[in-house]
């Protein structure tokens, strides 16, 4: 499966790049009091730190904020998922447990303030380019309403839109029947190589900690 930036989001963002972790054998399930404990600790040391009203001094919210209007999207009108994931966690929102895969996906969005992205192989056809969205790009969300990919940054393979650094769509979700994984991290301008190195290498370990399996493909992807 090979992942590519499409010349409609490189020309618009130069420096964007994409952190891509593949996994085989993975076993999801609830996530363990270990990993509910970390996460909740780590919530609560988040909101002694910061609030609604301070959220866009976080640099990725603030350089994901700004990538978004490089592109044409009103960042007010339409978040990025991990902007949203601490805006509600700062309004005093629990975290919303999924499974053991999307519960340390969204932990990573939130420690790092990046969308993360998480997918069943199973579900998807063909290479995977990551571009702007099509008029005909519309999916049904995770949140259960249909999705207007238009004009949008996004994730599609040879059946179209699947994901974006938005919203995911139901079609590629990870339930505890999933045992082939992609895992998307989406990188602002900013970041540093050496940054994004890390973050790859840690998401990698922790996650194969918690979810079992092999990390079986890793890499960087850039224009």
């Amino acid at each position: 499966m090979k992942v590519q930036l499409d010349s409609s989001v490189s020309e618009r963002l130069p420096q964007f790049s994409l952190g891509i972790l593949q996994y085989s054998n993975a076993s999801v399930s609830d996530s363990p009091k270990m990993l509910q404990g970390r996460i909740n600790y780590y919530v609560e040391s988040l909101r002694l730190e910061h609030d609604t009203a301070n959220l866009t001094e976080i640099e990725g919210v603030r350089e994901w904020r700004a990538c978004f209007k490089q592109v044409g999207i009103d960042p007010s009108r339409y978040r990025p998922s991990s902007e949203a994931l601490l805006r509600r966690l700062l309004q005093g929102n629990p975290f919303f447990w999924i499974n053991s895969a999307v519960d340390v996906n969204n932990f990573f969005s939130v420690l790092h303030a990046l969308p993360f992205g998480i997918y069943d192989v199973n579900h998807l056809v063909g290479d995977i380019t990551c571009r702007l969205g099509h008029a005909d790009d519309v999916y049904e969300g995770l949140n259960g309403r249909e999705v207007n990919m238009e004009g949008k940054l996004l994730l599609a393979d040879g059946n179209g839109a699947f994901g974006s650094p938005i919203v995911d769509s139901k079609r590629s979700c990870v339930t505890e029947q999933s045992r082939t994984l992609l895992q998307v991290i989406f990188f602002h301008e900013k970041m540093e190589q050496s940054k994004k190195e890390e973050i790859v290498g840690s998401v990698g370990r922790m996650f194969t900690e918690i979810n079992g399996g092999e990390l079986t493909y890793s890499s960087i992807v850039t224009a």
